[in-house]
């Protein structure tokens, strides 16, 4: 990190509050003891404080980066560095069904994929649980982590299933198999089943852990595409007040106007355009515009190597934007909504006295693939914009003296001539 919390006052520069004052031009953001104090135009520079004129460039709140296993996993293809997933079962026969299993437990604020991943402007993400043979369509619990290099989460956990096609070898083979396992999760919750019963399936910690979901307790994260399968879900959360999110929700825009009237929120992916599997058939880069355009309120999240690639999501906004979104909702997908959904909007997710001063300074529009972070704050604190990534960059860019000098291959650090 770069030099402690300190008096900052940014100057001439184009806002994006992400709240209902909206864009700002030739504005100022005062910080002070890493917290926002003032957001306006001819803010005067108290005694002290370093001045950043942006000369009229873009600054935002830190950007949300998904649900991701940053932190979680180093290496995706060695099992020895990712712990996002359970499987205590020894095959779909022995389905183990854990709630309480929570991922935050064994995050590593130390990961390479951190700097990796900040000086992109990604300053928090949501750390998911994920499915696995042995384990089940419950996935476990996650939360948010903010990539400063502190080593706990923020604000409440949230509680991650599976639902449809893809899930269906965790429940039988069969979709409609997993409504039975969750109304049955929900009876053993309330009593109905007991603890020692031959067909109980929770743990007493996970009896707990799940009854803080049921009766409009935390936010339950689904995972799920089919719109029928989407119907379902909204039914089944109505019946026992539980409070979801969608991620995916590659059909969502056919029941977008359920959605809205629910008041659930939808983490898309923008670039979900073809029909990838049989629960996809209706995918469409219009999905964010259709969904938002119902009334739903829509962030972004990404399908495949989240977590290695999480600077991409701000060009996921960007695509969804260039499909019909406003430019002002794409914006907000990537901080307010998701800052609201889980639960830590008073602290971050928009520009605003009171919030702490996670801010990116920006070479251009930033849901644009070309524009680039030229410094991101932390707590008001300005980071190192360096990474392993950038490292390597340097190292292979130095020119390697002739050999006949004593030069070494550039691979070699300049120490080691």
């Amino acid at each position: 990190m770069g030099a402690g919390a300190q008096e900052l006052l940014i100057r001439n520069a184009t806002v994006h509050t992400a709240t209902a004052q909206g864009t700002l031009k030739n504005a100022d953001v005062l910080v002070s003891g890493g917290t926002i104090r003032a957001v306006g135009t001819g803010l005067s520079v108290p005694a002290g404080a370093q001045v950043v004129d942006a000369q009229g460039r873009s600054v935002t709140p830190t950007l949300f980066g998904g649900i991701t296993e940053i932190g979680l996993e180093e290496v995706s293809g060695e099992r020895d560095t990712v712990d996002n997933t359970l499987a205590l079962g020894a095959d779909t026969k022995q389905m183990t069904v854990r709630p309480e299993f929570d991922v935050t437990l064994a995050y590593n604020p130390d990961s390479i994929l951190v700097p990796v991943t900040r000086i992109e402007g990604i300053g928090w993400t949501l750390l998911g649980a994920g499915t696995a043979t042995g384990g089940s369509i419950v996935a476990g619990q996650g939360g948010i982590v903010r990539l400063d290099g502190s080593a706990d989460p923020i604000g409440p956990r949230e509680l991650f299933l599976r639902i449809g096609g893809d899930a269906a070898g965790l429940s039988g083979n069969s979709r409609a198999a997993q409504w039975m396992i969750l109304d049955q999760l929900i009876d053993e919750v309330r009593g109905r089943i007991s603890p020692d019963a031959n067909a109980a399936l929770l743990t007493p910690a996970g009896r707990a852990a799940l009854a803080k979901y049921i009766g409009g307790g935390g936010r339950v994260v689904v995972e799920v595409d089919r719109a029928a399968d989407i119907r379902q879900l909204l039914r089944w959360s109505q019946r026992h007040n539980v409070r979801v999110a969608i991620a995916g929700g590659a059909e969502a825009w056919r029941v977008a106007p359920m959605l809205a009237s629910a008041k659930v929120p939808v983490f898309v992916n923008p670039l979900g355009n073809l029909p990838a599997d049989f629960d996809k058939l209706g995918a469409t880069m219009e999905n964010a515009a259709r969904l938002r355009a119902a009334g739903v309120q829509v962030g972004f999240t990404q399908a495949g190597d989240a977590s290695h690639n999480a600077r991409k999501i701000r060009q996921l906004a960007g695509n969804a934007v260039a499909n019909g979104l406003s430019w002002e909702d794409g914006l907000a997908g990537l901080t307010r909504v998701p800052a609201e959904t889980f639960g830590v909007a008073d602290r971050l997710g928009s520009i605003a006295p009171g919030k702490r001063a996670d801010l990116v300074l920006w070479s251009g529009d930033p849901l644009e693939v070309n524009a680039v972070a030229l410094q991101v704050w932390m707590d008001g604190r300005a980071i190192q914009m360096r990474s392993r990534q950038t490292e390597l960059r340097d190292r292979y860019l130095r020119t390697a003296s002739p050999a006949a000098e004593g030069g070494m291959p550039r691979a070699y650090p300049a120490s080691g001539r």
